[in-house]
């Protein structure tokens, strides 16, 4: 890595386990102050605790990012409590997998309320604190990093509406990269595949016994992994910009 992120400010959502919750703890150590979103609150407060307890700033904020007023409030409390907002890594999400016939449509709806819906509600509020922060000393740049999945590039059976969801942030984030690209904010997309997290205890037990067999005899990556990727990203120097990251087990073939 080539910079230090001391003196900015950086929130990020979905922070109380897996990626997000290794993100925030990097970006800490690389001199962020962050505010950590999601919505088990005591799990927050551990991750502030053992940010502070390494001499790192960090804030606890219950949210709902599929309630759009509170993912405007999570937006306003990191600028009002931190004093700006330099880097957004949008993490919340949900993976449901199962056949699309039968399936329960609420599945469907949690997805794409958390999945679209909460990135979008985030980054239209973060937007105007970005485009200041990126015309500010120290860094004079911004970031915007949005989770997607392996899962928004190959779609497979059993997987449809996750797919959808993925490929829709995917859509966004390009958009979206196209018309702040003279502004100095960076919008990024990172790309997982398997990696080892909570996602795969919210499928169905019936839908896992049929599908989670693919990746039983693969190495998962580690959160950390991924962490590492978001921090490479938003340190880079002003004048680049990685707009897109897969990133796979080296044992995944799809």
């Amino acid at each position: 890595m080539t910079d230090r992120l001391d003196e900015t400010v950086a929130l990020v959502t979905g922070a109380s386990s897996g990626i997000g919750e290794a993100t925030a703890l990097l970006l800490a150590e690389l001199g962020a102050a962050v505010a950590v979103a999601a919505r088990r609150k005591a799990r927050l407060d551990d991750l502030v605790g053992r940010i502070e307890d390494k001499g790192g700033r960090a804030i606890a904020l219950e949210t709902d990012v599929t309630d759009r007023s509170q993912a405007e409030a999570a937006v306003e409390q990191t600028v009002a409590q931190l004093g700006r907002l330099d880097t957004v890594i949008n993490n919340a999400g949900v993976m449901l997998l199962g056949p699309i016939e039968h399936a329960p449509v609420e599945e469907w709806e949690r997805m794409v309320s958390l999945n679209v819906m909460g990135v979008l509600y985030v980054a239209q509020a973060a937007l105007p604190h970005l485009l200041k922060a990126a015309d500010q000393p120290p860094r004079q740049v911004a970031d915007m990093v949005n989770i997607s999945s392996v899962a928004g590039r190959v779609a497979r059976a059993g997987s449809g509406v996750y797919n959808a969801t993925k490929w829709g942030v995917g859509a966004f984030s390009e958009s979206l990269r196209q018309e702040f690209t003279g502004r100095h904010l960076r919008i990024s997309l990172v790309e997982p595949g398997a990696v080892k997290t909570e996602l795969a205890t919210h499928v169905r037990s019936e839908v896992w016994e049929q599908l989670g067999n693919v990746f039983t005899n693969t190495e998962l990556m580690e959160s950390e992994d991924i962490a590492e990727t978001i921090a490479f990203i938003v340190t880079r120097p002003r004048r680049v910009a990685i707009n897109e990251v897969l990133i796979r087990p080296t044992e995944q073939e799809r």
